[in-house]
């Protein structure tokens, strides 16, 4: 048996000031670092092999507090882009309620939620929907990790939002529509117990 732990970042300055963040790397307000030491007491107890993080300081800061607080600071740490946050194009920067009010409430609800659309693209022609974000996410997962919890690894990622959704997309086989109401809260460990073939034996939230 092994144990995967999920963990989102915990609060950032632009999640603070409601905008849409992405790949800006902004860092975690004193409340987001709060958030994170209480997951690390929630977490007090159990024992890691590895931890994986993403290139952007909010999720690597999140992760550094839990291993402080967990007494595993000499854990060794794999950070890769692969597990960034979902490229938000055009609407990274943008307050999502001024948005909202501009484009309406269900069109923010589909580039925010839904599976296959993306937002407008930046500058650059980029943006990414829940669908692209997997389609890097989930192979460095079976590549990189996946293998680690089928040999009885214990294994913690501190990554976001989206990220993390199509993690957990795979794991619980979850449908598109199942996916558009998932919402994983900052800086809430979500615990898997997970058997050598990666089924699912328990999974709980740490409140």
């Amino acid at each position: 048996m092994s144990t995967l732990v999920l963990v989102r970042h915990g609060q950032s300055l632009w999640n603070l000031e409601n905008k849409f963040t992405g790949w800006v790397d902004v860092p975690l307000t004193p409340q987001g670092e709060q958030e994170a030491h209480r997951a690390g007491k929630q977490l007090q107890g159990k024992k890691f092999d590895i931890a994986f993080t993403s290139d952007l300081q909010r999720a690597q800061k999140t992760l550094a507090v839990i291993l402080g607080e967990i007494g595993q600071t000499d854990l060794k740490i794999i950070k890769d882009k692969a597990l960034n946050e979902r490229h938000y194009g055009a609407l990274q920067g943008l307050n999502k309620a001024e948005t909202a009010a501009k484009y309406s409430d269900e069109q923010v609800k589909i580039w925010r939620r839904s599976y296959d659309v993306p937002p407008p693209p930046d500058t650059d022609g980029f943006s990414e929907s829940l669908k692209d974000t997997a389609a890097r996410t989930l192979p460095y997962f079976d590549t990189h990790i996946a293998p680690l919890l089928k040999e009885g690894k214990n294994v913690l990622i501190a990554a976001h939002g989206n990220s993390l959704r199509s993690i957990v997309m795979h794991l619980e086989n979850l449908t598109k529509e199942q996916v558009l109401e998932l919402n994983l809260e900052t800086a809430v460990p979500r615990v898997y117990d997970l058997d050598k073939d990666l089924k699912i034996l328990s999974v709980k939230n740490l409140q």
